[in-house]
């Protein structure tokens, strides 16, 4: 998923296990060993014989963390990589609250097409379910600013983690997220110095507190899992520890709007990659499916962004933008099926895909017969199905301000410097929103509706409710209008550009089992 569709997407930082391996061999460098099943021993053997260090053994999901002056190997390992960045952003109050006698539209909700397209308004799944503070949201992305006053009243502070750990510069020495605002890097578990995490928060959940917008499911609470640094970079590591602590904790559900880096694609065997970089993507898909699996198996509902490449997933050809680091090291390989964008394609992730205002899918939207699980509004500026013109064909919530100041979007005394950014003012006080699209912003609209379905038919549990996945995901699919392929089969964007749709009008590799609509899970009989 790339930049130009994702708000905030950067190049990510990787010091390769190949790069690594080219360093004088009195330089020790950290790896992610993974192991095979119960071969955690043998792996410790290994790195230990050759005078390195096991830092930590994760037996749940299977790696070692070890300090080496060379990569560790031997036939116990399924995949190595140094412990860096190496992904990017796809471009995300515990107390029950009383509810609301009669709902009233926020007073941004005219702009809000994406609410009215799903039924998420005060005439429509507001009259019979906002969720409540007992269901818990997890979002891993960037962060969430929990002081915005359209996203505090549900965010679930106690809860909320950081998992990472800012990098002023990256290793070439150059301004990665710049100067550190706190001791140690470590900011704190309110704050979000990019703005994707937050407005996928809002999406799912702004308050209906005559500010703003209106999330998708109002009345549940926001727990930040941040794995992404100030400027949107992911590591593997804290991404693995955002989903066991998941798991761990309760959490119902999880939206995951990003794609672990360097690799687009991770192909285990690709013949145009060096056995270094095989390693390094056979790592990733290791680490990701049993993180994935860890957090599923203890109640964790996960929907995931299918990626902004414009892609058919299930038949993809050619990888143009992998490894993006170091800078330059990009190629165009040829790639196939057996190469998986991470982890939209993983077992056990909801894969969203986009449509704009018009409901066609919108055209940086990747899709595939049978990767698409359900289709939700994401925005497309290309969309001209539709009356809305410009950024209001995009998705609008909540942003942070310090963001938008750092961006350039709003001048010195607050005011926007552009049409995509709104502000509202209300009792002194200013709050900030702004028009984004992607698949990125699409996953959060299915979160919500997951949400709300476990506010319906969840059980008490770990953290408050808890709706076991395979049921919700049955629930979900049931909570979808079906959206059938283009009559002639395929959809023309432009003279360069033409995407074909494959399958039935109840399931197909544009919408998967249809478009989501949360004024159908709040009436569905549930059985």
């Amino acid at each position: 998923m790339r930049k130009a569709v994702f708000a905030g997407l950067a190049t990510a930082l990787l010091t390769t296990a190949c790069a690594a391996s080219t360093e004088t061999a009195a330089v020790s460098h950290d790896y992610l060993v993974f192991y095979a099943p119960g071969q955690g021993g043998a792996v410790t053997d290994e790195v230990t014989s050759d005078g390195g260090e096991v830092l930590s053994d994760d037996a749940d999901l299977g790696y070692l963390v070890a300090r080496a002056s060379r990569v560790p190997s031997g036939p116990a390992v399924v995949g190595v990589l140094s412990d860096r960045p190496i992904g990017e952003v796809t471009r995300a109050r515990p107390a029950a609250g009383p509810r609301r006698a009669a709902v009233k539209n926020e007073p941004l909700s005219g702009r809000q097409w994406d609410m009215r397209m799903i039924g998420a308004t005060a005439s429509g799944s507001y009259k019979k379910e906002i969720g409540n503070h007992k269901v818990l949201v997890g979002v891993i992305d960037t962060g969430i600013d929990g002081k915005h006053p359209d996203i505090a009243p549900n965010f679930n502070r106690k809860l909320s983690r950081n998992f990472v750990t800012d990098r002023p510069k990256d290793s070439k020495g150059k301004n990665l997220d710049g100067p550190c605002e706190f001791k140690g890097c470590k900011d704190p578990a309110d704050v979000d110095d990019d703005g994707h995490g937050t407005h996928v928060a809002s999406t799912i959940a702004s308050p209906l507190n005559g500010i703003g917008i209106g999330g998708v499911a109002p009345g549940v609470s926001l727990v930040n899992l941040r794995a992404g640094t100030d400027s949107g970079f992911f590591f593997l590591k804290p991404t693995m520890d955002a989903l066991k602590y998941a798991g761990d904790n309760g959490i119902d559900v999880v939206n995951m709007s990003f794609y672990v880096d360097p690799w687009n694609f991770n192909c285990p065997a690709n013949p145009a990659d060096t056995p270094a970089q095989q390693s390094e993507q056979k790592a990733i898909i290791a680490g990701m499916t049993r993180a994935v699996a860890y957090a599923r198996a203890r109640g964790v509902t996960l929907v995931g962004a299918i990626g902004n490449g414009a892609t058919d997933l299930g038949h993809p050809a050619e990888d143009v933008g992998s490894p993006d680091y170091p800078s330059g090291a990009a190629k165009i390989r040829k790639i196939d099926n057996t190469c998986l964008n991470i982890p939209a394609e993983l077992p056990g992730v909801i894969a969203v895909t986009s449509v704009g205002p018009s409901k066609r899918k919108a055209v940086y939207s990747d899709y595939g017969a049978e990767q698409a699980d359900v289709a939700a509004p994401g925005g497309d500026a290309l969309d001209t199905g539709t009356s809305l013109k410009g950024a209001a064909r995009e998705i609008l919530a909540a942003a942070p301000r310090n963001a938008l100041r750092a961006a350039t979007a709003i001048d010195a005394k607050g005011q926007p410097l552009t049409s995509s950014v709104i502000r509202e003012c209300k009792k002194g006080t200013c709050s900030y929103y702004q028009y984004l699209e992607g698949t990125s912003m699409a996953a959060p609209h299915v979160t919500g509706v997951a949400a709300l379905l476990v506010a319906r038919f969840g059980k008490p549990g770990p953290g408050g409710l808890q709706l076991d996945p395979a049921r919700l995901e049955s629930l979900l699919y049931a909570s979808t209008y079906d959206r059938g392929c283009p009559a002639s089969g395929s959809f023309r964007y432009s003279a360069e550009t033409t995407h074909t749709c494959v399958g039935s009008a109840s399931r197909n590799g544009f919408y998967g089992n249809g478009i989501i609509s949360a004024q159908k899970a709040v009436t569905i009989a549930g059985t």
